[in-house]
């Protein structure tokens, strides 16, 4: 008899303490209660702990999300198994949370200062979105991400000017300069910058020294001989025709 009346002030004792707490707290909600019928038949209200009508969830199940959706003046509590696009779960030992993306141009993320996925037209490089990739970096359309590219070292001094392996026996010539592929890119589909360039030159020597004239140079020279042979031959027709006449009127 001594022991029953034990229990059942024991079992008083704590529906008193449980009362007090739920007066003290009224947010507060025994962990063995279910989630209350009215909740379940409103849809605003699934996964809440604690919900009303107007404003939706104030509290949420263990292991969601807290989201405050705004639509035009209204705004309400939901809660979430994952958070919309534009924020990023954060948990906290009161309640679980969505917070918002604070990188730009970024659709969704890991933490506030980390995007893992950017807005269409973006490129995401090291957690940032980037309408262009930054020096260095190639954009790879299939994931949107920026990956290394091909790097390239400095150029070099241009060199000699020549023409058919020659360096004279030409008025003009080409002259080229090259740089070296310093680290391959992530992908073969990547192309690398050009590594030559040449440019227009003017030969340092027109005439190779002691050399063989190119054939233009043989036959410019093959001209003036036969421009001057012509010449010496109209002379001496010029001079013979006076002679000519000379003689005649003599």
């Amino acid at each position: 008899m001594e022991t029953q009346q034990e229990s059942v002030s024991l079992g008083a004792i704590i529906r008193i303490l449980d009362r007090k707490k739920r007066e003290s707290d009224p947010m507060w909600q025994d962990p063995a209660d279910s989630v209350p019928a009215s909740y379940v038949s409103n849809p605003i209200c699934k996964g809440c702990l604690s919900c009303s009508k107007d404003n939706g969830c104030s509290r949420c199940q263990q292991k969601l999300f807290f989201f405050l959706r705004r639509e035009g003046m209204r705004q309400y509590g939901e809660c979430l198994h994952s958070c919309p696009s534009g924020y990023y779960g954060h948990r906290a030992p009161d309640m679980n949370r969505c917070a918002r993306c604070r990188i730009e141009n970024c659709d969704s993320c890991f933490s506030k200062d980390f995007c893992t996925k950017c807005k269409v037209g973006f490129y995401l490089h090291r957690g940032r979105c980037f309408e262009e990739c930054p020096d260095g970096f190639a954009a790879l359309d299939e994931t949107m991400e920026c990956v290394e590219g091909c790097e390239v070292g400095h150029w070099s001094e241009w060199g000699t000017c020549s023409r058919n392996n020659r360096t004279c026996g030409f008025k003009w010539g080409l002259e080229t300069r090259t740089r070296q592929i310093v680290k391959k890119p992530a992908k073969d589909t990547i192309p690398c910058p050009t590594i030559a360039e040449s440019r227009r030159c003017k030969m340092a020597m027109r005439h190779c020294p002691g050399g063989k004239r190119t054939p233009k140079a043989k036959e410019k020279k093959n001209k003036k001989k036969k421009r001057k042979l012509i010449e010496r031959a109209q002379e001496q027709h010029s001079v013979f025709l006076a002679t000519d006449r000379a003689n005649h009127s003599s």
